[in-house]
């Protein structure tokens, strides 16, 4: 029993999910332990998709510019493969993009962050029980051989799939079972296709050729001729050479494989987030197809969430405002994203993966042609990339003698340019970094009083302008905006002097 730690939240799982939960908790003072069973962070690429409301996130802790300097802005995404991209540039935003950029440059990066944050990250640890009593939790295991037991205030499951924290959590994981597989591969190209890129469907089934650079290319093939094959079946090179030339009629000189994987439709939504002081986040509590990359991009939102709130509660800055609740509202807001994540994800299985007769490739035609329509292009825009995503109710009771103005609330608000009184500029991101919410007072005549909102002084008024986001914000004295820059409501009323948020 030789490893020690004084955790207040033990996270098991150093993935990017794990990862950006810890940081969040270090931003805040929050002691943190990670364990995962690998020695070294995945080598593979794994995820190439970071989403534009992933980057507005690490925007929100100033350390977005890491990530666009290894990456690659992509200003389009698919849905099922379709022929008509989804454009991002509809999307109010800094970041109307998705960026191309690995997984494992990420959790290089966030690995980084964590540990300028001083978060205490423990490699070759298998995590193999875990409880949990009214005063804290406990996790058991092995490295390196040597038995160890810590304890905590809070676990957070972020270790997957197959998530032992959810399964001993007794937490139902239910949902459609693996019913299609497709295959991929990173591989060299010595003959790639025109242009480099390539995305085509057709009777024989769906082919997606993504370069990862140099002569190194990520190949994604449904095969309909191998489309039953069980999950578990290794691939070879030969098989995924042989599926692409049925589905393109060339294997384009595929050589020296790095990865190669088949994935399944499997789709399933934990059927809570929470048991106590146990918590899921990412692939623990939603798995699915990984069409959009949407999985780890939901993930690190689920981290952000219940990130700010735990070090909220931990800190006792959310007991007597009203809050008490507020783990509670981790569930609440992120479990129908992960229900919305389920039907898109659904739905585009079955385009791509059930559309091989001649009916479902007049499906597929179909929806091609209605996406590119504006309305319908950007609707899906939105959910796929998380700035779709808005929460129903308020956190905080609005002040007495105010009044709400009901529009904003739940609103994802986007690193708006603020002008100062004294004639200097910021921008709202800035005042966020530090993970602490902000009451911004847009209008000059409206009195103060915001500050005691939160306990322990969680709160920062900020009063400024917003060039050119006038008539949007008509009517609006104060925006009391979020850690993770969602407003949680809008007050319209001047103020009396003596209000406050308690």
């Amino acid at each position: 029993m030789a490893m020690t730690s004084n955790a207040e939240v033990i996270v098991a799982g150093a993935g990017p999910v794990g990862l950006l939960l810890a940081c969040e908790l270090a931003l805040a003072g929050v002691r943190v332990t990670v364990l995962d069973r690998r020695t070294e962070a995945v080598p593979q690429s794994r995820a190439l998709t970071m989403h534009g409301r992933t980057l507005e996130m690490l925007a929100l802790r100033g350390v977005a510019g890491r990530f666009l300097a290894r990456g690659m802005p992509i200003p389009s995404g698919h849905f099922a493969g379709l022929p008509t991209r989804l454009d991002f540039s509809a999307c109010d935003s800094s970041c109307p993009f998705t960026l191309f950029i690995p997984q494992s440059v990420t959790e290089q990066l966030l690995e980084a962050w964590a540990g300028e944050l001083g978060v205490d990250v423990r490699r070759g640890a298998t995590v193999e029980s875990t409880g949990q009593d009214e005063e804290g939790v406990w996790v058991a295991g092995t490295r390196a051989g040597t038995p160890f037991r810590l304890e905590a205030r809070y676990l957070v499951g972020a270790d997957g799939a197959r998530s032992l924290v959810r399964r001993q959590a007794g937490i139902a994981f239910d949902g459609v079972p693996p019913t299609r597989t497709a295959m991929l591969g990173d591989v060299l190209l010595s003959t790639p296709p025109p242009g480099r890129a390539l995305s085509l469907g057709n009777p024989a089934g769906g082919l997606m050729v993504v370069p990862l650079g140099g002569e190194l290319y990520r190949v994604i093939v449904v095969d309909a001729q191998e489309i039953d094959v069980p999950v578990e079946v290794p691939v070879t090179l030969d098989g995924l050479a042989a599926a692409t030339r049925r589905v393109a009629g060339d294997d384009f000189g595929m050589h020296a494989p790095q990865w190669l994987s088949r994935f399944s439709n499997q789709t399933c939504l934990a059927q809570s987030y929470r048991q106590g002081r146990i918590f899921l986040a990412g692939d623990a509590a939603h798995i699915h197809l990984p069409a959009g990359g949407q999985g780890m991009n939901v993930g690190m939102q689920d981290a952000m969430n219940l990130g700010w709130k735990l070090a909220g509660v931990l800190r006792g800055r959310a007991g007597a405002s009203g809050m008490a609740s507020l783990l509670d509202s981790y569930e609440a807001e992120r479990h129908p994203v992960g229900a919305a994540l389920y039907r898109n994800t659904l739905a585009q299985s079955a385009l791509m993966m059930e559309s091989f007769d001649p009916a479902g490739q007049a499906l597929r035609a179909t929806l091609s042609e209605l996406m590119k329509g504006p309305e319908l292009n950007a609707t899906l825009a939105h959910e796929l990339s998380g700035f779709g995503i808005r929460y129903r109710a308020a956190l905080l009771p609005t002040p007495q003698g105010g009044e709400a103005c009901a529009r904003w609330t739940g609103r994802r608000v986007p690193d708006w340019p603020l002008r100062h009184a004294d004639g200097t500029a910021s921008s709202l991101y800035r005042h966020l970094a530090g993970g602490r919410w902000v009451a911004l007072r847009v209008d000059e005549s409206a009195q103060t009083g915001w500050q005691g909102a939160l306990d322990g002084g969680w709160v920062d008024m900020v009063t400024a302008a917003v060039p050119g986001r006038e008539a949007e914000l008509e009517g609006v004295a104060v925006l009391v905006v979020r850690p993770d820059g969602y407003v949680d409501h809008a007050i319209a009323a001047v103020m009396p002097a003596q209000a406050s948020l308690g």
